[in-house]
């Protein structure tokens, strides 16, 4: 401490000088010299109105992506998002449909098992090759399971 005090008072410590610049002159680059048109602004200085690198990617529903719409006489489509097993409808975080697109399947899905189009416990052996729109082993959200 002693030390500190006497290289302060011998003047071989400079204290920190802390410069506090307002929004607006950061903004406007106060500190760029303005020879009117022939300024050339600082490199260092902050950009302001670069996008947030951080944002994630808004994803969307593959229904919503590919502009498909749900029918409940389309049982091959409809079938995709049954269980084979259980006939049990798959939920959002599996399917990774958005909450209107998943309510509008689940609404034709009853629509088309109460209309005799598809089975209420098991899937149609016809629809077991299709390709998969969703891998039900790998969620988006996991569950408990």
């Amino acid at each position: 401490m002693a030390l500190l005090l006497r290289q302060f008072l011998t003047k071989q410590l400079k204290p920190a000088i802390t410069l506090r610049l307002s929004a607006n002159q950061l903004r406007t680059n106060s500190s760029a010299p303005s020879n009117g048109d022939n300024a050339q602004p600082d490199p260092d200085a902050p950009i302001f109105n670069m996008p947030n690198p951080f944002t994630k990617e808004v994803q969307k529903c593959i229904l919503c992506e590919q502009g498909v719409e749900v029918n409940y006489k389309n049982v091959k489509l409809l079938s995709q998002f049954q269980s084979s097993y259980t006939g049990r409808i798959y939920g959002r975080h599996i399917t990774g449909l958005c909450k209107a697109q998943q309510e509008r399947v689940e609404k034709e899905i009853v629509k088309a098992q109460s209309a005799g189009l598809m089975g209420y416990y098991y899937k149609d052996p016809h629809f077991l090759r299709d390709p998969e729109l969703f891998d039900p082993e790998r969620p988006i959200r996991p569950h408990r399971f």
